[in-house]
């Protein structure tokens, strides 16, 4: 049996090989930091503190990581179907025009508890309606959905930007963006989240979406592992030849997954449109969508898994830029390839260790039969 198919030890495949390879990546980062005169140590410190030394890094943190539990959770979806969903970007670039023209139109009448399902179900309708065309494709045509995603993350990107500048913004305004909202259209802050721990929050935008995320999370969960549908999912995932003969619908699975994909991705825009910006704004989603994919890879599509993914890589952001203001000879370039350095071994070399790990477990499975 070849080392891809061996079977490991569920402690070694959702634990110690991203352990592993997050390891090697922040390596070779202090490496770099070394050849460049500083102290890789120093640096780490300094990472770890910015994150999680104050109820303020600590807030930024989880801040960011709220985006990447909703857009990791989109990629796990399509992906327990054997899709690859690259579209999350654009779903929730779409995802935050449905948020946004609910917290215009309800936040002047309605407090935010009231406006928020109606915006949650905004959000994600309209991330699901961006998702809605790459599967139909893929389900009736054929078209590879990777491909399609791709694109229209560009189609959406291009859509917002001309609904911004000619359609939403206020009459006057130079910023292309929507008039703020009003209280009834915010998400409020976490204080007392923080409060309970005996920290401040201080600036940090973290909001009730965070919790918003966590439940979408178990809502993932208990689909994919706990209903008929996310039997369906799983099975056409693993062989869409087996999944079709066993009488599982081809087209409907596909579409209804991708949708569901899509809505997730398009509940990302809650943190930022309503909890953090009070407003639409250009490119408010800043990569999370693409982020997204290294998370979910990283937490092994599991939601627990990528809750803890989203979190290291909330850490990255929010202690990357403390890094870069304490330490200016670590530019903000070098925190990018930091962050590139970790989803390159958590995406693309995610099993490096793995032909190892199967020798040592099999060897250790022998020596303990014999």
């Amino acid at each position: 049996m070849s080392a891809a198919n061996t079977p490991l030890p569920s402690w070694v495949t959702f634990l110690l090989m991203p352990l592993l390879n997050l390891v090697t990546a922040l390596v070779i980062s202090g490496i770099v930091i070394w050849l460049i005169g500083q102290s890789p140590f120093e640096a780490l410190g300094i990472l770890i503190n910015g994150a999680l030394g104050s109820g303020m890094g600590i807030g930024f943190t989880l801040f960011y990581a709220t985006n990447f539990i909703f857009t990791g959770l989109s990629v796990a979806m399509a992906y327990h179907a054997g899709l690859f969903n690259i579209g999350s970007e654009g779903q929730a670039y779409v995802g935050g025009l449905g948020c946004a023209l609910v917290a215009l139109s309800l936040g002047n009448y309605m407090p935010w508890y009231v406006t928020m399902p109606f915006a949650v179900l905004g959000a994600g309708i309209f991330g699901a309606a961006w998702a809605f065309i790459p599967a139909w494709l893929q389900a009736k045509r054929g078209s590879h959905i990777v491909i399609t995603t791709i694109m229209f993350n560009f189609i959406g990107a291009a859509l917002m930007v001309y609904l911004l500048v000619h359609v939403l913004k206020p009459a006057g305004a130079m910023s292309p963006e929507t008039r703020g909202f009003a209280p009834g259209g915010q998400l409020p802050n976490l204080d007392w989240l923080m409060a309970m721990f005996g920290s401040r929050l201080g600036p940090a935008p973290l909001n009730v979406s965070f919790i918003i995320a966590l439940v979408m999370g178990v809502a993932v969960w208990f689909l994919i592992w706990r209903t008929k549908f996310g039997y369906s999912v799983r099975a056409l995932g693993m062989s869409k030849s087996a999944a079709t003969y066993a009488g599982i619908p081809y087209a409907r699975t596909v579409i209804v997954t991708m949708l569901l994909s899509g809505g997730l991705a398009g509940m990302m825009a809650l943190n930022v449109v309503m909890g953090s910006a009070d407003r639409l704004q250009v490119e408010f989603v800043g990569g999370a969508g693409f982020v997204g994919i290294a998370v979910s890879l990283m937490g092994r599509n599991h939601p627990l898994g990528i809750v803890i993914a989203a979190i290291l890589f909330g850490i990255l952001y929010q202690g990357g830029a403390q890094l870069s203001f304490m330490m200016p000879q670590i530019t903000r370039d070098m925190i990018v390839m930091i962050q590139g350095l970790v989803i390159l071994f958590a995406g693309a070399l995610e099993f490096l260790y793995r032909p190892a790990l199967v020798r040592v477990f099999s060897r250790r499975q022998m020596m303990a039969e014999a």
